[in-house]
């Protein structure tokens, strides 16, 4: 039996230093995909005629990200990170390959395209929650909470970078390149990270026998599964109304799957989501901070690139281009905050700062409409990414320090879940929020012509567009950008939360500090 303390050895700062560039590019890899492929996205959709469906490419991402995570959080603390950590990039790396391959001669052409890369995401998403939660658990082994704000200001910066990095990329790629290198790209950095932790992530090899709680998980992902479906059918074209009988089965699945899940995690003798550390208050806090920054950042960042490309008329590269000012703040505030809480160890302040800039940048968001220019809607998202930069790491760093070292990997999985189920939740929602808005647009402004402008709409791209006449361009670009513009005032809802719940963050020392570095006792890694 492994021997378990209160808190992690110091530091081993060579050994971090040298493993650090594989868990920062890996790390990079699952940011970097979404950016990329964010950009991409209007001219996947223009070929693979699915606009109405696009949010999904997101929310099969973000869902198998989401169900995964506690997985590889509880796998990694039972059998050890590196071999756990490696087959979430063989994943990764194997989703990447297949999404590049969708709708090609291969899989049978473009007319099941969509749904081939809607189901190849999901595939990539379970090996992104590994990534994720795979670093910060390692990060947390190695280094105690007092020390781990500097790593972790690193760690959001090179967040920030790939999602300055990705939109360029995936510009690029779509601008020169076919959109499917949008997923080949991550083949050959994964390669890289894969053989770079290979050969020099060494972590103790000790771990105590435990049994994984698989009907746990079932029942979570069962859950997680139906709620995202009735968000993302609920009352659309593509999906079901509200009171038919899909979307009352999928409400009684949810809500069985929930309330069963409970006592079943009471008695398992391991459970994927130990309910002792929803004891903490902080926890709890911090969880639901993280679910409502999910909702709001990923939801709405979704839409960005599709008011750029389409309403502004920027190309895929430029509409990256326009995203730097918000990667740029985040990136700088970012590594300011991880600095303060090192030299401090006060953390309080940062959660509620964030939470208030980033809920007036989603203000400035809503401003928005087709006469906007590319420096106002710079300005805004920068605000945006100021907020952004406050919250990232701080909220995976506070829910760290709420547990017993022994519940690592369940913390920072728990962390990464709640902010992951947030934003498949975010993303399936204001797909909806954007359907119903544009197919009411243009129902007001075309009258009985709106439903095949609607059915059109999913083979719309740049070039689409400009083969429009000036009228019914005019129509639908203005019923595009209100679209959008109503995603945003969905998310301001969900912002204005979070400052809100960070007041009542209670400031606990963080683990690691001189004064208890020197009391320390012994211990065995996990």
């Amino acid at each position: 039996m492994s021997e378990t303390a209160a808190s992690p050895p110091p530091a081993r700062s060579r050994e971090v230093m040298i493993i650090l560039p594989g868990l920062l590019l890996a790390m990079m890899l699952a940011f970097l995909d979404n950016m990329i492929v964010g950009t991409a996205m209007p001219r996947i959709v223009g070929e693979l005629n699915g606009l109405e469906y696009f949010t999904w490419v997101t929310t099969a991402y973000i869902l198998g990200t989401t169900v995964s995570t506690p997985i590889w959080g509880k796998l990694g603390d039972l059998y050890g990170r590196k071999t756990v950590f490696l087959t979430s990039i063989v994943i990764f790396l194997v989703g990447s390959a297949l999404c590049g391959m969708a709708g090609s001669e291969l899989f049978g052409g473009v007319d099941n395209g969509m749904t081939e890369l809607i189901a190849f995401r999901a595939i990539q998403g379970l090996g992104a929650g590994g990534l994720i939660v795979g670093v910060m658990a390692i990060i947390g082994d190695l280094v105690p909470p007092r020390e781990r704000g500097q790593y972790q200001g690193i760690m959001a910066a090179i967040m920030s970078l790939a999602m300055i990095a990705g939109p360029l990329a995936g510009g690029f790629i779509t601008d020169h390149l076919d959109w499917r290198w949008a997923f080949y790209v991550n083949l050959p950095l994964g390669g890289v990270s894969l053989v770079w932790l290979w050969l020099k992530l060494d972590l103790p090899k000790k771990r105590t026998e435990h049994r994984i709680d698989w009907f746990g998980a079932i029942i979570l992902t069962v859950g997680i599964t139906a709620l995202v479906l009735i968000t993302s059918w609920g009352g659309q074209s593509h999906g079901y109304p509200w009171g038919s009988w899909q979307i009352i089965g999928l409400g009684v699945l949810a809500a069985v799957s929930f309330a069963a899940f409970i006592p079943v995690e009471r008695r398992a003798p391991e459970p994927i989501m130990p309910l002792h550390v929803f004891k903490d208050r902080n926890f709890n806090l911090i969880s639901w901070i993280g679910f409502l920054l999910g909702f709001a950042m990923f939801g709405a960042i979704s839409f960005l690139p599709l008011f750029q490309q389409l309403v502004q008329g920027a190309s895929a590269t430029n509409s990256g281009l326009l995203l730097l000012p918000m990667m740029a703040a985040s990136m700088v505030v970012s590594l300011y905050v991880g600095k303060r809480i090192t030299a401090t160890g006060k953390y309080k302040a940062f959660p509620v700062i964030g939470g208030v800039i980033m809920a007036i940048g989603m203000g400035l968001l809503t401003l928005m409409d087709v006469s906007t220019p590319l420096w106002q809607t710079g300005v805004f998202i920068a605000v945006l990414g100021l907020g952004m930069g406050f919250l990232m790491q701080t909220t995976m760093l506070i829910a760290q320090n709420s547990v017993e070292q022994k519940d690592l990997g369940v913390a920072s999985s728990a962390s990464t879940f709640f902010r992951s189920i947030g934003g498949s939740f975010g993303v399936a929602l204001f797909g909806a929020v954007f359907n119903n808005h544009l197919a009411d647009g243009l129902r007001e402004r075309f009258g009985a012509q709106s439903a095949d402008m609607v059915a059109s709409g999913g083979q719309m791209s740049p070039a689409a567009l400009a083969q429009l006449p000036p009228q019914i361009k005019t129509g639908f670009l203005e019923s595009l950008a209100g679209a959008i513009s109503g995603v945003f005032v969905w998310a301001i809802v969900f912002a204005v939360a979070v400052p809100i719940l960070a007041a009542f963050i209670k400031e606990i020392p963080l683990r690691g500090g001189p004064e208890e570095l020197s009391k320390e006792e012994p211990v065995a890694a996990l």
